[in-house]
């Protein structure tokens, strides 16, 4: 299939299970009442419209635009993910930054009150961010001390012991904390968009966009990295200069997207896997094609969240859980596009 037909496509359906995700949930909501809730919006009589209006546009429009936002930053993350380090196993998660988000969100929870910082709108984004990038930073320093060249297969090795330790961090805390905030912690390790309001639409999205915006323009170098490092430098990529720069845009995607919606596992490990069975080689192509079919997922898990226990709401880092683990290890039996490994 042409990639102007696959890019077709996928908007098409993006914006299919966008508005059906403004409809759908414990209260099913008319077009007519979308309508309505955006005119008294733009009338300035908001507050004199239905309550099924209001609950449109306080509740449901903010969490169906940070769920999409969030699933195309995760996916988008792991399409960069996997191209900087030329492994299609690879994800934010196994470089340290989802545990050290995590731990980062637990600290707060737990600890925040001690020293005067309590969970708010910019307070947990900090946590988490600057959580991610210490977990980050400890993966690299340990993955390149007292080598010449950084091995990936080390950098993984490592990765997974940072982020089991992190997450034996995020255990410790839960174990300390009180009911309210054990539950907190609970229910925000497992994903979820309850909490999606205005405010975060908008510190999210910026982020995500401005993370976005750079990832893109290093397109280009990210493609030589698939030839190998040696290859890359040859090119005039500088490759260290380049995985730092690429991994903090990393960092601020995941931990950005994690501070307000939890931790959402395995769309950023599936999705490129997805996009590139879509004959999409180039890199810049996939991140892109990464992007929008990780929100049209999001959205597709975030209805089953909210339909399958109605008026109960399943936390959706579950639904991708129970999907992406088994439909990963098919995708692993079934591909052989492994960028020639």
């Amino acid at each position: 299939m042409k990639k102007r037909n696959v890019y077709l496509i996928l908007w098409i359906v993006f914006v299919l299970t966008f508005f059906c995700s403004f409809a759908l949930g414990a209260i099913t909501i008319s077009w007519n009442e979308m309508r309505g809730a955006v005119a008294h919006f733009f009338t300035g009589t908001i507050d004199r419209s239905s309550l099924d209006e209001r609950i449109f546009f306080f509740i449901r429009m903010p969490r169906v635009i940070l769920c999409s936002i969030a699933g195309a930053a995760l996916s988008a993350a792991g399409a960069i993910t996997q191209a900087l380090f030329r492994n299609p196993i690879v994800e934010p998660g196994l470089i340290g930054t989802s545990g050290g988000a995590a731990f980062g969100a637990a600290f707060l929870f737990v600890l925040g009150s001690t020293l005067s910082w309590t969970p708010g709108e910019w307070t947990m984004p900090i946590a988490a961010f600057g959580g991610g990038a210490f977990a980050t930073w400890l993966v690299y320093l340990l993955s390149s001390a007292g080598a010449k060249k950084q091995s990936v297969t080390t950098l993984l090795l490592c990765g997974i012991a940072i982020n089991a330790m992190f997450m034996s961090g995020v255990g410790f805390f839960t174990y300390l904390a009180r009911d309210p905030q054990a539950r907190s912690i609970a229910f925000w390790n497992l994903g979820t968009l309850s909490g999606a309001s205005w405010s975060a639409v908008f510190t999210v999205g910026t982020i995500c966009a401005i993370a976005m915006a750079l990832s893109l323009r290093r397109a280009k170098d990210l493609q030589a990295m698939l030839l190998g490092d040696e290859e890359a430098t040859m090119l005039g990529v500088n490759t260290r200069r380049l995985k730092l720069a690429v991994s903090l845009l990393i960092v601020l995607m995941v931990a950005g997207v994690t501070a307000f919606t939890g931790v959402i596992s395995f769309v950023g490990l599936v999705v490129p896997h997805l996009v590139r069975r879509m004959n999409m080689t180039n890199t810049r192509d996939i991140i892109c094609a990464s992007a929008l079919t990780g929100a049209i997922l999001l959205n597709l898990a975030d209805i089953v969240a909210r339909l399958a226990f109605a008026p109960a709401e399943i936390p959706i880092g579950i639904i991708t859980s129970l999907v992406g683990a088994p439909f990963f290890l098919y995708l692993i039996r079934k591909s052989t596009d492994f960028y020639g490994e």
